[in-house]
């Protein structure tokens, strides 16, 4: 069983660089719901050895919050010494960047089946190969437990310039996410620190798609992701009727419903009820 299967919905990924301890140490405070340690781009080539020891030391106890680790990318050639350092029982999932290639996910479930480590590969893809490949990598291991973007890198292949150009590559990972029957994909970092209003929309935006959850870069972009991937009153009220609902439609012997307002409703949509209610419940 992959470790982090079992974790809730997280509404907040806090990116923090690995060669910092005093921002890990802090981030571990924040109000965000899990930590990304980042030994990628965050971290500068004359320093990745020293953030892989950081990392490895902060995965050697559990914490309160689940601890993700993006390594470096395959290509660089420091994937397999991320990969060995960071292969933790407390860590609660790998983000590979920069994927391009089923084979590429194949290789690092490899590495961490022979090092005895649980953790699930969340598969980041940043460029028009990557996307192109979505379905096909999210289906590439069982240990593949999410997809999604990394746009500032896919922006610069792609030579695109604003949203308009990123349109089709979100909603094409949402959809090679559901068929692949993985959770939703975690929406990508808004680089744009100070503004908030920025944040906010493109977060709403994000969540209308189809993501859930989002990747941030400073503390001060936690609280307001968090608030709009938490559910409302109203939200929680109508997931639970939905739910109550079907029960009664199993009951009868049926599968499918129709609301009052004239709604059809069906265990797909229910589904989705019930994680809104299991995130309610965190």
């Amino acid at each position: 069983m992959v470790q982090n299967q079992a974790l809730p919905p997280l509404r907040s990924y806090l990116y923090v660089p690995g060669s910092n301890p005093h921002m890990i140490e802090k981030a571990l405070t924040t109000e965000a719901d899990a930590i990304i340690l980042d030994l990628e781009d965050a971290v500068a080539l004359n320093r990745k050895a020293e953030a892989r020891e950081y990392v490895a030391q902060v995965l050697q106890v559990e914490h309160e919050k689940p601890i993700f680790v993006r390594i470096n990318a395959l290509s660089s050639g420091l994937a397999d010494l991320d990969i060995a350092a960071v292969a933790s029982p407390w860590l609660a999932g790998l983000s590979l960047p920069k994927t391009g290639a089923p084979e590429e996910v194949r290789y690092v479930a490899a590495q961490l089946e022979r090092l005895g480590c649980q953790a699930g590969i969340h598969c980041l893809l940043e460029s028009a190969l990557g996307v192109e490949q979505a379905f096909a990598i999210a289906r590439a291991h069982p240990r593949v437990v999410s997809i999604g973007l990394g746009e500032a890198d896919l922006r610069a292949d792609l030579s695109v310039s604003d949203d308009t150009g990123l349109s089709y590559a979100r909603s094409r990972i949402v959809v090679a996410a559901r068929a692949a029957k993985l959770p939703p994909p975690i929406q990508s970092v808004y680089p744009h620190i100070r503004d908030a209003g920025g944040l906010r929309q493109s977060t709403e935006q994000g969540r209308r798609l189809g993501f859930f959850g989002r990747a941030a870069i400073h503390p001060q972009q936690v609280p307001i992701i968090n608030a709009i991937f938490t559910p409302t009153e109203a939200e929680i009220a109508e997931a639970r009727a939905l739910v109550e609902k079907l029960e009664q439609a199993s009951a009868a012997g049926t599968g499918a419903f129709a609301l009052p307002d004239g709604r059809f409703v069906d265990l797909a949509i229910v589904e989705s009820a019930r994680r809104t209610l299991l995130l309610a419940e965190k």
